[in-house]
């Protein structure tokens, strides 16, 4: 059996790197007479590369092989992407996929497709790099109703977080460091923005709760406007800021999911999650909370998770693994203004007295916040639980300026 790569970027190349390097090793556990890397496809040249010859520019050239029975996408983004995928499975070809942009849009129609060929579309790189997430959601923790998932999923924003923390640093500082060291983009926006995490909290969403869950129904928030106070407010209280993802099943089975900063206790297991590392946290009604970490990204991390679903394709040709969910369904994602949680608020004033006056009669019992060298003139406080929805109309009638709202959570 053959395999095409589409995509020789980062991931690309690391895949094509694992796939040579262990080539024996991985034959084997195909349960295949030979896997072999034989076409590459990238519209940019690559003189002098170690698989040179291999390389087209041109999609049919793998598309109308029929010795290529499983391709690697790892080229990113929706276009052209999805009409490659979707191609490559009406022709009768296994896909493994490390674009989480792409299974988080079209993932119910693309594994779909798969099933009516017979075929499989995977994408254990698509959530946490190389940390198994999806394959042990899928089948080692089967037996349990997942209630709650949530992690921290991009590494970009913990690094910046981290060093915010740690260090002391400003957003801007620890941004433009991420960035020196090749963790941070050009244009950073899909990580500190929080669509990184959004795509990803989808497609883990959809896997764990049945349901296609799409991006844009998910409320999401990035780390562009936490400041150092609101990092000394959090330690104050007990705790860390993070940027989470996480979703959540109601008894009437509809779903919340949301990305946002979050005040995490010390003792979390999430907590000490620092630096590019990621963790996953899966609560089951059978095990309790289960944590996945490690590195989330990078070029052989993931290319190890890529590989791991060609083998898996190569042990199941001519049958698909049991795997996917449903359509979307109406109302399934409950809005983010009706879910409780408490919060943490900076209030920003010129006579904190009167704040503090204000902050109690109109949020009720709150507990009260500060720090060693804190401004005189703002005051932070927790709020009880509440939602969005009536914190929204509290914090409209009080009067007080608010600095920051942040969630803060139970883990």
């Amino acid at each position: 059996m053959n395999i095409a790569i589409m995509g020789y970027g980062v991931v690309g190349s690391g895949v094509a790197e694992v796939l040579k390097k262990n080539h024996d090793h991985i034959v084997q556990k195909s349960m295949q007479p030979s896997l072999e890397l034989t076409r590459i496809l990238d519209l940019r040249d690559f003189p002098g590369d170690e698989n040179e010859k291999l390389f087209t520019k041109d999609f049919n050239d793998i598309l109308n092989d029929e010795t290529i029975g499983i391709v690697v996408e790892t080229m990113g983004g929706l276009h052209p992407a999805y009409d490659f995928v979707l191609a490559c499975l009406q022709a009768g070809k296994s896909v493994v996929t490390s674009n989480k942009e792409l299974v988080a849009e079209k993932g119910y129609e693309l594994l779909k497709v798969a099933e009516e060929n017979n075929l499989n579309f995977l994408f254990e790189a698509s959530v946490g790099g190389g940390i198994p997430i999806i394959r042990p959601i899928s089948q080692c923790l089967a037996a349990n109703e997942i209630d709650e998932i949530a992690g921290i999923l991009n590494g970009t924003t913990n690094f910046i977080l981290t060093k915010m923390i740690h260090e002391g640093m400003s957003f801007d500082d620890a941004l433009k460091l991420a960035q020196q060291l090749g963790y941070a983009e050009r244009n950073p926006a899909a990580d500190v923005e929080g669509m990184d995490t959004c795509r990803k909290i989808c497609i883990l969403a959809s896997l764990c709760f049945g349901n296609h869950v799409y991006p844009n129904e998910v409320y999401t928030e990035g780390i562009t406007k936490l400041t150092l106070a609101d990092v000394k407010y959090a330690q104050a209280w007990g705790g860390v800021i993070k940027l989470i993802g996480r979703a959540t099943r109601y008894g009437d089975g509809k779903i919340s999911a949301m990305v946002t900063p979050a005040f995490i206790q010390a003792h979390s297991q999430l907590a000490g999650v620092d630096d590019v590392f990621n963790a996953i946290l899966v609560r089951g009604d059978a095990i309790g909370d289960v944590v996945f970490y490690g590195r989330g990204a990078g070029k052989l991390p993931t290319a190890s998770a890529v590989v791991a679903d060609v083998i898996d394709c190569a042990k199941h040709t001519q049958r698909r693994k049991n795997f996917g969910w449903e359509n979307c369904i109406p109302n399934y994602v409950v809005s983010y203004r009706d879910i409780k949680c408490p919060f943490f608020v900076r209030v920003v004033s010129c006579d904190p007295a009167k704040a503090w006056a204000a902050a109690e009669k109109h949020f009720g019992e709150i507990k009260r916040l500060t720090y060693d060298g804190a401004p005189q003139d703002e005051i932070g406080f927790i709020t009880p639980m509440m939602t969005q929805r009536e914190f929204d109309e509290k914090a409209a009638v009080s009067g007080l300026t608010i600095g920051s709202m942040i969630r803060v959570t139970d883990y």
